[in-house]
């Protein structure tokens, strides 16, 4: 009796153990992913978000304080390892609204704190490398037709050309400077200067190839935006603040506009 009562008993905890150590192998991999997630909840400097605004501006109707949102187009590599899904969401504010005695200069200020990735609100600071009109952006995002010898391009926001299914990037000279992906492209960042305006290449030793959606690797400042042009990048004081300036009356930066923003160092 006392034998048959410890067969039992040696079942159950048996049983017991197996049960265990189930939940650990399905535990585990949750628990690798949990730590992938927190890799990608710090941002590195100098990571490009490409974003697409989901809020039209004016300085008509917009007011300090109202709350902008911008959608990331497209994954994000990290230098950490890491990686920001597409879809995600930037969300910022309206900082002020402004317009000279003579109403001939307006202007904006914004600011874009917050990312939220993967059920993650992350605090970020970011400065504007780069903004473009609807237009430019749906003709980025539209591929034309080769040589015969050349796969589908195309030409990106500032003149490079992205070949498709995972060509190459090549630039204006014809440098190849990183590889089309199935919703943007991943190249190397360049050093550019358009409209007295200089934009960087690496920020505090980040050189990875960054996700560029449909801009060029050394797109800067404004493109088919004639009126609008970039005051302030928020690379240095106010950190963070975004000021946009028409000095054609009413400034209007449309919702679907295309932007290059930067995490700050």
């Amino acid at each position: 009796m006392k034998h048959q009562e410890f067969r039992r008993v040696s079942v159950v905890s048996a049983f017991i153990a197996g049960i265990a150590m189930l939940a650990a192998l399905f535990t585990f991999p949750s628990a690798r992913a949990q730590d992938q997630t927190a890799d990608a909840a710090a941002v590195p400097a100098g990571t490009i978000l490409p974003v697409r605004l989901n809020n039209s501006l004016s300085t008509s109707k917009s007011r300090p304080g109202q709350i902008i949102t911008a959608r990331i187009m497209q994954d994000v590599p990290l230098a950490n390892g890491g990686k920001i899904r597409e879809g995600s969401k930037v969300i910022g504010h309206v900082v002020n609204v402004s317009s000279s005695a003579d109403g001939k200069t307006e202007q904006i200020s914004l600011q874009f704190d917050k990312l939220i990735s993967s059920g993650r609100t992350i605090p970020i600071k970011t400065t504007l490398r780069a903004v473009a009109g609807f237009v430019e952006v749906m003709e980025a995002e539209t591929p034309t037709d080769g040589p015969v010898s050349m796969p589908i391009a195309a030409t990106q926001v500032g003149g490079d050309t992205a070949y498709t299914s995972g060509g190459a990037v090549v630039t204006r000279n014809g440098v190849d400077v990183g590889k089309s992906t199935k919703d943007g492209v991943v190249v190397q960042v360049g050093a550019s200067g358009r409209q007295g305006r200089d934009c960087r290449g690496a920020i505090d030793g980040n050189s990875s190839p960054a996700a560029m959606w449909v801009f060029s690797s050394d797109a800067c400042d404004t493109y088919g935006l004639s009126s609008i042009r970039i005051a302030h990048a928020g690379k240095t004081e106010p950190f963070g603040v975004i000021v946009l300036t028409s000095e054609k009356g009413q400034l209007k930066l449309p919702g679907d506009a295309g932007m290059l923003l930067r995490v700050q160092e």
